[in-house]
């Protein structure tokens, strides 16, 4: 491998004179190696396959031509970097050549190798942080230099702080923003605020969170009337524009949740102290009070500044089992109140267009050494409903309110899904078996989720159906939100984790200066916020890896059930519901038979035998490899009996 280093790493290529070059950021796929380019005042992100990303990685600025207009979109090819997103790679150590090392960068994923120099001795599995020296050596590698070592892959306490070093997320607070933090009286003043003291309300969350954001109050009037109080964590009596913490908050812009670890947007003397809603002690609020008739419709509202004292921290599982009476609670009647007005709210969003997804969640549960310990499933119950639908009206309300002001603001916003894309969903939705009229309409598609609620294939069509939905983000530009059809919508109920929820926090009191550029606000928020998914996709992937190569190790020749979720061309995926992984195969590893591929029904048929592979089919595999550097399992089928789900 060529030792030649590039002088200019990261210096501006010369761009090219053409009538058809755009400037914007480019998204790869980690495994696939296609791009996005997505272009500020462009419609529709521009293509970019495999041969034409060039030396482009994820998140740099670049120049790309646009060369097809096709009917899902521009295609084209990249021209040059204009700006290169990052210095340094997080890699894992996978072999020795020579004087270097070669090593596995997941931002860079299987496409790209990375060719490593290191004063110090390294072996296989090393995770390190390394200086990129160039990004297009000899033979299309990355050439590094190794910075700091961070541990073993075979440790899994390491884990989170390698995917921080990874994704270079800010983990660390400004000594300024820590005294800011530390500065506040831990009594607080209700000054200027109505107190909200004396008012039964509670907190519900997750089992493991610090970081109460909201707390929920209501009451029924004679009249039949609900008075339903959402109160939020006042992140902006704390943290003033232009301050210490301000300016740390925007650098991280939102908080970064791993298995077992919380990476805060706020030092935790706010996040889990004085913003967070404990019960029994006072703490500052913004108060959403929403009047809605016996029919859910909503009357009449006030926000202001207030002063709550939560009665009660609860789970959504004590939630749950007070509202099942198997645990005794003077809770009980606000908790039945508020699966009431929840299921009217509910009924609403679902007749002007919202299509519900009851998924159940698989979340890894890790032990304080960060070992993968199981797979716990949180079913999306009533406790999890009516919490997303208050906070869903909150956020509508002061979305409303704000426009009405005449006040520009930071929007939450959801383009369609182009026809073509739709397209795509609807042929898998008939493949699994439902029924959808030629041209189906947003009706149509809410009585396929009604009628697949219940079956097994909700899953599998919850998913497919996201996949096709475009992502939402955030801009002062508003479009709408399509998936929750609502024309005005922000995210103003989690300011603890969301730098976006601050701002609407100042906005609504006149804290935030209104000639302020909430466009670069919002571009960095959704940037961040996109960098955090992946960092966290990353871990959580990870674990899973962990936990099935752990039941590999004992059991080596153990049978998994998996579900067929996808069918495409070559491939065909399944999850495996123990681990909550996603595997594949390709057509040659189905068996001892030519398999083809029936693009209609989406299924693969042996010529000779006649053996089908169809989605919500269930399969038996075994593990055959697990590489935790790559982060890849490999599957084989066993020769047991498959049939439908």
């Amino acid at each position: 491998m060529s030792k030649k280093k590039s002088k200019h790493p990261h210096k501006r290529q010369k761009r090219s004179a053409n009538p058809n070059l755009v400037t914007g950021t480019i998204s790869i796929h980690p495994v696939k190696g296609f791009g996005f380019v997505n272009v500020e005042g462009m419609e529709k992100d521009i293509f970019i396959p495999k041969h034409g990303i060039r030396d482009a990685v994820n998140g740099d600025t670049v120049e790309a031509e646009v060369l097809d207009i096709t009917p899902k979109g521009p295609e084209g090819r990249i021209v040059a970097v204009l700006q290169r997103s990052r210095t340094h790679l997080g890699c894992t150590i996978i072999e020795r050549q020579g004087h270097q090392y070669v090593a596995f960068a997941p931002l860079l994923g299987s496409q790209k190798a990375v060719f490593v120099s290191a004063k110090t001795k390294l072996k296989n599995g090393d995770r390190i942080i390394c200086q990129v020296l160039d990004w297009n050596g000899e033979g299309n590698v990355v050439e590094a230099r190794m910075t700091r070592w961070l541990g073993h892959i075979s440790d899994p306490s390491c884990d989170v702080m390698a995917a921080i070093e990874e994704f270079e997320l800010p983990h660390e607070f400004s000594k300024e923003a820590i005294l800011e933090a530390k500065s506040f009286k831990k009594r607080v003043s209700i000054e200027d605020r109505t107190d909200l003291t004396g008012l039964e309300c509670v907190t519900i969350d997750p089992d493991t969170a610090k970081d109460f954001d909201d707390a929920i109050s209501i009451v029924r009037g004679d009249n039949g009337h609900y008075r339903l109080g959402v109160h939020i964590a006042d992140a902006a009596a704390y943290v003033k524009k232009g301050s210490a913490l301000d300016k740390d908050a925007y650098l991280h812009c939102n908080s970064t949740y791993f298995p077992g670890f919380c990476l805060p947007m706020l030092p935790s003397e706010l996040s889990n102290e004085l913003c967070s809603l404990k019960p029994r002690v006072k703490r500052l609020t913004i108060s959403v009070m929403a009047e809605f008739d016996s029919k859910g419709e909503l009357i009449d509202y006030q926000i202001f500044r207030s002063c709550i004292k939560s009665r009660k921290r609860l789970t959504y599982k004590e939630a749950f089992a007070i509202l099942q009476k198997e645990k005794k609670s003077t809770l009980l009647p606000l908790l039945e109140q508020m699966v009431e007005l929840c299921n009217l709210l509910k009924q609403k969003r679902f007749n002007r267009g919202s299509i519900d997804f009851a998924m159940t969640e698989g979340v890894v549960i890790v032990n304080a050494k960060g070992e993968s310990q199981r797979i716990e499933r949180v079913e999306y119950d009533i406790t999890h409903q009516m919490i997303e639908e208050f906070m869903l009206k909150a956020n509508e309300i002061v979305a409303v309110h704000l426009n009405k002001m005449g006040k520009q603001l930071i929007y939450r916003i959801h383009d369609e899904p182009s026809a073509e894309t739709f397209e795509d969903f609807y042929n898998y939705a008939r493949a699994l078996g439902f029924f959808l009229p030629p041209k189906p309409t947003h009706s149509d598609i809410q009585k396929l989720f009604e009628q697949a609620k219940d079956t097994a294939l909700a899953s599998q069509l919850s998913v497919s159906f996201i996949r096709s939905m475009k992502l939402a983000f955030y801009s002062p530009d508003n479009i709408g939100h399509y998936g929750l059809a609502l024309e005005h919508y922000c995210h103003f109920t989690s300011p603890i984790r969301r730098y976006t929820d601050l701002i609407i926090q100042r906005l609504l009191f006149n804290e935030e200066d209104t000639k302020a550029d909430l466009s670069e606000i919002a571009d960095t928020c959704s940037q961040k916020e996109r960098l955090s998914c992946r960092a966290e996709s990353s871990v959580v992937l990870l674990k899973k890896l962990r936990l099935a190569a752990s039941h590999y190790t004992n059991h080596p020749h153990e049978d998994y059930s998996a579900v067929v979720t996808r069918v495409k061309p070559f491939v065909l995926y399944f999850e495996i519901p123990q681990f909550d992984l996603e595997g594949s195969l390709h057509i040659s590893e189905l068996g001892n038979d030519y398999f083809e591929y029936d693009a209609k029904r989406l299924l693969f048929r042996g010529r000779h035998t006649g053996i089908t592979f169809s989605c919500g089919e269930i399969l038996f595999v075994r593990i055959r490899e697990i590489d935790l550097i790559r982060q890849q399992a490999r599957w084989e089928i066993t020769p047991k009996v498959t049939k439908k789900k």
